[in-house]
């Protein structure tokens, strides 16, 4: 695919992760979940980092199942930290099971993928830019929404982080306008 998003340049596993993954809607809270606290590990690092160790995450996360994470204390902790397949940050661990426990509230309230939707009023945001440099890193949106992930007892979660889990997750759809995913993940709107 010539004249995709720039961002992700020729190493299969991240052109791989722009063709298919990137951008496309994502509606199942769980999996909304999961890219969230991928992407607060991220924060410092690069995302072809993450996205290198994704599956010894998924191994050593549960698959993601914020329900077990919610229960887990000190001594996964001290497991977790011991794992070379993740990213080995005490904070970052410990957050993911404060994030699970606060996960686990807002989808008995109201559904985790409810509660990010709604910012977006349940269709993706249709961005136009036409360069890398035209897309921020963050909005004032994202600044809302990281305000309020906060307030439900999120860590990990600052507006940078939530601009490009937006992007990742679809609910704004910021390939650039010359790649051929911004046309085809538009057509995926619900």
């Amino acid at each position: 695919m010539s004249d995709r998003c720039g961002w992700c340049g020729t190493e299969e596993i991240y052109v791989n992760y722009h063709d298919t993954e990137w951008g496309v809607p994502e509606y199942d809270s769980r999996a909304l979940w999961e890219k969230l606290i991928l992407d607060g590990f991220q924060a410092g690092l690069s995302w072809i980092t993450i996205l290198k160790k994704r599956e010894a995450f998924r191994e050593a996360f549960e698959d993601f199942d914020p329900n077990i994470i919610a229960g887990w204390s000190d001594a996964d902790v001290e497991r977790l930290l011991q794992n070379a397949g993740i990213v080995r940050h005490r904070g970052k661990i410990e957050a993911t099971i404060g994030n699970a426990r606060a996960w686990q509230k807002i989808e008995q309230r109201e559904g985790f993928d409810t509660f990010l939707w709604k910012y977006f009023d349940g269709k993706p945001l249709q961005n136009n830019f036409q360069s890398l440099s035209d897309v921020p890193g963050f909005t004032p949106l994202s600044t809302q929404i990281s305000k309020d992930l906060k307030k439900e007892g999120f860590k990990f979660c600052g507006p940078t982080i939530v601009y490009a889990f937006a992007q990742a997750c679809g609910l704004i759809n910021d390939h650039l306008v010359t790649c051929p995913r911004h046309s085809e993940v538009k057509k995926l709107v619900r």
